[in-house]
């Protein structure tokens, strides 16, 4: 489904990622872990052609992404929740979902809006409120109701734990799984919650200075005693 190929994104004399190469396969879901300023938010933004790579290739089902803009990119399949949420405050539910479900319009934006309700009912029951009066948990559920609209075969995530108490995570965890098999999507899930990202996630892929330094099964990185020191703290 998608594939990473040696990428290097740098922001003028830094280096954000530093030849980054993996694979997502369909309805797989892949933990992208590292600490703050590893190369995650960079790595999804070169995926969303919002950050540029002068060195190495994403490949997208078929479809080279370099050079493409993320409008087409959103049209090509893949869908973004970026770190911290980012809805529109002044917006309401239904009017951020709107924005998302861009590429849609009459009957089928309709729909896609009701099964978005119908995954996140504390949304529906906001429906005409402002983003910004909404809490942390909420506004996640936002984000990502906001990002699965366009119908995305990919969906990306950044760091949705963020800032939300261990409740609230457990149950957007269990609304992307239930998402993911519903919708048979592939899934990267960017985040510093190691632990957590690490059990939702079949596979991990860890980062450190913007290279990949470890990859496989999630259960066999969780029990690797090395992982568990630098990335779980035990």
């Amino acid at each position: 489904m998608l594939k990473l190929s040696d990428v290097h994104v740098a922001y003028g004399q830094i280096r954000a990622t530093q030849g980054v190469s993996f694979t997502l396969e369909k309805g797989e879901t892949l933990a992208l872990i590292g600490s703050n300023g590893a190369g995650k938010s960079s790595t999804l933004k070169a995926i969303m052609g919002m950050a540029s790579y002068k060195q190495g290739s994403i490949n997208l089902d078929g479809h080279e992404l370099k050079g493409k803009a993320p409008s087409e990119i959103v049209r090509l399949g893949v869908g973004y929740s970026p770190e911290g949420r980012r809805v529109f405050p002044m917006l309401s539910v239904q009017e951020n979902l709107r924005v998302g479900g861009y590429t849609l319009s009459g009957r089928a934006l309709r729909a896609r809006m009701e099964q978005m309700y119908s995954y996140f009912p504390r949304l529906q029951e906001r429906r005409n409120q402002m983003a910004g009066s909404l809490s942390g948990g909420e506004q996640q559920m936002l984000a990502i109701a906001r990002a699965l609209m366009s119908q995305p075969k990919v969906l990306l995530l950044d760091e949705p734990s963020l800032g939300l108490a261990p409740i609230i995570v457990q149950t957007i965890g269990q609304i992307v799984r239930e998402i993911q098999e519903r919708e048979s999507l592939s899934v990267i899930l960017a985040e510093q919650n190691a632990n957590w990202a690490m059990r939702l996630a079949p596979n991990s892929v860890i980062l450190a200075l913007g290279r990949v330094v470890m990859a496989g099964p999630s259960v066999s990185l969780l029990n690797d005693a090395e992982v568990r020191r630098a990335y779980l703290g035990t």
